[in-house]
């Protein structure tokens, strides 16, 4: 095993009393072999004893050990297995069986054999860091942060210790912490490459992308082939507005997608990905590879007859988050004499308005962040859930382990991740027909169900400040156009980016207003414009505040330029909520189009372009063109509280009926099927 899950032996195991000279002298000659990494030799010997005596249990063990530092773990437990019955309680083997289940992911039973291990011996440093390493992977960052600090009281300077130890404080949320405990580590060892890797997430959590892209960079210096590290780099990069190669950084990872290697979490590829195609691929490749399907799902084709269809919700994002902006509304407006709707969060419990609604809102709500994915997934077919509708995909905080293993006859992906989930699991997506035509169904694993209007779910009770503030509170000129984008930054690409240049040049007296990020999205983008020949006082950074601030300060802007491949997409509809147009162009891939349906949903179609040349002439037109931009004004005002995109309970009959038609095809046995819902129509 490796060092990681610390279970390989570091001396021969002496002879037992009961053996002949002769073989014990093979046993030390085929120990020996092993501790020189000379595999295929040492198993070669040590079946050449098993011949002779069949229940020996040093080289039964040890056998498995070899299986195990060749990730062949099934063979490692059975072999192991074998070991344990004749002598039960051995304390190695113990560990080491633990180490076989913890390859194969079956974190409950290498728990179980790590606890067996330490009842024997308590001060084995390395079975204790492997139990954390366990704990985390069951979501018990509590109870693996102990663990990890009694493998350190043993071993002060055990460097995966330390690591384990940060991964911990991870997931407590305590992110300078875990810093501090992989700075040690990195201390002792300066080319760990999992605490560098392990260092760069605390920071992307911390929102130091700068120095997050640091480490990333010398971790993939160190070893270009570590688990998703270009992605990561490019994702780091991406959210400081550092485009230094960056087209041959998005080539380089979208020929290592397209080859079937990967590289990058679809996520992070979405706003560099150039085709619904490579979407899919990259969705496959990482489910295939984190997520696959288990091999005995939870679910066994039951049909469930209940008096209502129990509706479950999966997120990481009940609390102040802009899933939970767009579906507030929803859960409440839900008709509860025909669904029975539960919650299941993974994400943290944040005290607030946002949570607070969100409880109150459904039948049952679930925190679940100390269940591991099993334990969810058991809850939910205990539960007889029929219809669970994921709503993380691959943000942060997801658990498409939960759907591995299959808990309901009905899975569902919406709104969190725009795009598929590549998954055969996964048996629905809802989307409309802006996001997805016939002729892109071909890369969804998912059936796809299209809504009338939009896709996206909206809340109309949401308030915006009465007070406007005034430009010069906001740093913006007092006259001259206001070009606006508030999209995150990793969304800016360099050519949309030389758009808004070449529009702030004809647009004399104007500005760009955008969000803050971070110091660097500040200092690299000022430089970007001095290098376009643009002052880089004209582009104007807006900070963070309250959402009622935020929405308030949008009337200070003339027109909102969006991003592609990325749109913009809550904050599309901030912007529209707001009554400030925006400019959108029709990317080819799901999330490039979302403004597009929205534009469509509030009726300003004219609003959308087919291509970055049309997107471009139509924010000059309209920024030169008073009187037309204002006609636009008055018709967004006049539409914003009938139109489709903020008529949130004819939404709620839209989903309602594609759960309705999904759960009857299911009850008739009629696997998925695409479909449309029709229009809701009043009577």
């Amino acid at each position: 095993m490796s060092q990681r899950r610390g279970g390989g032996f570091r001396q021969p195991p002496r002879a037992r009393p009961s053996q002949s000279q002769e073989l014990a002298s093979a046993f030390q000659s085929a120990a020996a072999l092993h501790q020189q990494g000379r595999l295929a030799e040492a198993e070669a010997a040590y079946r050449a004893i098993l011949k002779r005596s069949p229940n020996h249990f040093d080289v039964l063990h040890l056998l498995g050990v070899i299986e195990g530092q060749r990730k062949n773990f099934e063979a490692a437990v059975r072999l192991i297995g074998q070991a344990l019955k004749i002598d039960p309680k051995s304390a190695a083997a113990l560990s080491n069986i633990g180490n076989a289940f913890s390859g194969l992911k079956r974190h409950e039973e290498a728990l179980a054999s790590y606890d067996r291990a330490l009842a024997i011996r308590s001060d084995l440093a390395e079975t204790l860091n492997n139990r954390g390493n366990s704990l985390n992977a069951l979501y018990r960052p509590e109870e693996a942060l102990a663990s990890c600090d009694r493998a350190l009281a043993l071993k002060p300077d055990f460097v995966v210790a330390l690591n384990n130890r940060g991964n911990a404080l991870n997931g407590l949320e305590r992110y300078e912490e875990a810093l501090a405990s992989y700075d040690r580590a990195l201390a002792l060892q300066p080319d760990y490459a999992e605490a560098l890797s392990n260092r760069g997430t605390a920071l992307m959590q911390l929102r130091r992308y700068e120095e997050a892209a640091q480490d990333l960079a010398r971790l993939a210096a160190l070893d270009p082939d570590y688990d998703h590290v270009r992605g990561r780099l490019l994702h780091s990069k991406m959210q400081c507005c550092d485009w230094d190669n960056f087209d041959a950084d998005t080539a380089r990872i979208a020929s290592d997608v397209r080859s079937g290697k990967g590289g990058i979490m679809p996520f992070y590829y979405l706003p560099v990905a150039q085709s619904p195609a490579d979407a899919l691929q990259c969705a496959r490749i990482w489910m295939r590879d984190k997520f696959p399907p288990a091999p005995s799902p939870l679910w066994r084709g039951e049909r469930y007859r209940h008096d209502r269809i129990r509706l479950a919700y999966l997120s990481a994002d009940f609390h102040d988050h802009a899933v939970a902006y767009l579906i507030a509304r929803l859960f409440e407006l839900h008709d509860k004499r025909r669904f029975e709707t539960i919650a299941v969060s993974f994400g943290p419990d944040r005290a607030g308005d946002m949570r607070a609604r969100l409880t109150a809102s459904f039948d049952r709500f679930l925190d679940v962040r100390r269940k591991s994915d099993r334990e969810v997934a058991r809850m939910l077919r205990d539960m007889e859930v029929d219809i669970a509708v994921d709503l993380s995909g691959f943000t942060a905080g997801c658990r498409p382990g939960v759907l591995a293993l299959r808990p309901a006859p009905l899975q569902v992906h919406y709104l969190g991740y725009p795009g598929t989930m590549g998954a055969p699991y996964v048996d629905y997506i809802l989307a409309d027909r802006w996001l997805v035509g016939a002729d892109d169904e071909q890369h969804y694993t998912e059936k796809v169900v299209l809504l009338p209007d939009s896709y996206q779910a909206n809340d109309p009770t949401r308030r915006i400040g009465a007070r406007t503030p005034s430009r010069a509170e906001m740093g913006l000129p007092e006259t001259g156009f206001v070009f606006c984008s508030f999209n995150s930054s990793y969304k800016i690409t360099p050519p949309v980016f030389d758009i808004w240049m070449r529009l702030l040049r004809q647009v004399e007296g104007s500005a760009l207003w955008l969000l803050e990020g971070n110091d660097a999205v500040i200092r690299n983008l000022r430089r970007e414009a001095e290098k376009r020949g643009i002052g880089p006082q004209r582009l104007v950074f807006a900070p963070r505040t309250s959402v009622e601030d935020h929405l308030a300060r949008h009337r200070c802007a003339d027109l909102f330029l969006d991003t592609v491949p990325y749109n913009a997409h809550t904050t599309a509809s901030d912007a529209l909520w707001a009554e400030l147009p925006i400019v959108t162009c029709l990317g080819s891939t799901f999330p490039g189009r979302v403004a597009a349906s929205l534009l469509h949903a509030v009726g300003l179609p004219e609003l959308v372009t087919s291509s970055l040349a049309e997107y471009e002439a139509l924010a000059l037109a309209l920024a030169r063109d008073g009187n037309r931009l204002a006609a636009i004004k008055a018709s967004l005002a006049e539409r914003r509280e009938t139109c489709p995109l903020f008529d949130a309970d004819r939404f709620r009959r839209h989903i309602e009926s594609a759960y309705q038609a999904m759960w009857e095809r299911q009850q008739r046995g009629e696997p998925p099927a695409r479909f449309a819902v029709a229009p809701f129509t009043a009577p």
